[in-house]
């Protein structure tokens, strides 16, 4: 018998029924289905109509992450470089970049799983999986220099109002991650738009610049100019090779990812395209309010 699934059976009967540990259960039994075996069949939302549970559902969801996740790292290195006037090697940008995003997920996932082992246990009910996704799409969407202490209270805000008050996974409306980035953006807005912290130069002092979404074109000059003034390009937009948040600026990345969510059709292509369209579509009708193109 595999000795850790061993361990695990002796100490079960600490955790269940009138054992000393049963406030605990939830979090038992997350930790044994995340090494060994699938969550049992369930009687309430989220119900997932494949072969897939819940748990292998969201780990296909983190794989898709990866590729924005690793060059998300690597580019908040890179940037780091640039603005010190160097250009670290892929290694060297890595190790940098590691150095501010790790704290920012680590973070991200300690007090976000603080809450839901705290909900589970008063509630009663298994820790859900879905916050194996939030915990590292919520880092993704900052700065990479974003004070550790606003993610803390971000992920509980995201966590608590966004889902708990709820019930949890499969009966919140609101996307967890995107809600507390969205307070995180109204409280904190010097940290979190504008003139975006892209690098630190020491411990203490950072610089900052404009990111591509901030760039306006002047009346009668194509955008494409006014982003070739402002030191960008087409091609590295596309790639990434930008300031921005730390998940937000490579396309191409994003595009791997969700293209693997569609072949394994976890996501539907369908949804996707008109969730853009949507986007798009909003923002014409602004743009075509008599002075929404001004504001």
């Amino acid at each position: 018998m595999h000795p850790l699934k061993k361990l695990l059976d002796l100490s079960e009967k600490y955790f269940k029924g009138s054992g000393k540990l049963n406030r605990l259960a939830p979090l038992f039994d997350a930790t044994k289905t995340f090494f060994f075996f699938p969550s049992p069949k369930i009687q309430f939302s989220p119900f997932v109509r494949d072969n897939l549970d819940l748990k292998r559902f969201m780990s296909f969801v983190l794989i898709a992450l990866l590729p924005v996740l690793v060059f998300g790292i690597y580019n908040t290195g890179f940037q780091a470089g640039l603005a010190r006037g160097e250009f670290y090697t892929f290694f060297q940008s890595f190790l940098v970049g590691s150095r501010y995003v790790l704290p920012i997920i680590i973070v991200s996932y300690a007090v976000g799983f603080f809450w839901e082992i705290l909900f589970a246990s008063l509630r009663g009910h298994e820790i859900s999986e879905g916050f194996l996704v939030t915990g590292l799409l919520f880092p993704l969407t900052l700065p990479a220099t974003i004070p550790l202490w606003q993610v803390a209270v971000r992920i509980s805000f995201g966590v608590v109002i966004g889902k708990e008050v709820f019930g949890g996974t499969g009966r919140n409306f609101l996307n967890p991650a995107l809600t507390g980035r969205a307070f995180l953006f109204f409280s904190y807005p010097v940290s979190m738009s504008g003139e975006v912290w892209v690098a630190v130069k020491n411990s203490v002092d950072g610089v900052s610049g404009a990111t591509a979404l901030s760039i306006l074109a002047p009346e009668g000059e194509k955008i494409t100019t006014a982003l070739a003034g402002a030191g960008f390009n087409l091609s590295n937009l596309f790639l990434g090779f930008v300031p921005g948040s730390i998940g937000e600026t490579s396309a191409l990345c994003c595009i791997l990812g969700a293209a693997f969510l569609i072949i394994t059709k976890i996501a539907n292509f369908r949804i996707i395209i008109r969730g853009i369209a949507g986007l798009i579509i909003t923002a014409i009708i602004f743009y075509l309010i008599p002075g929404g193109s001004d504001s």
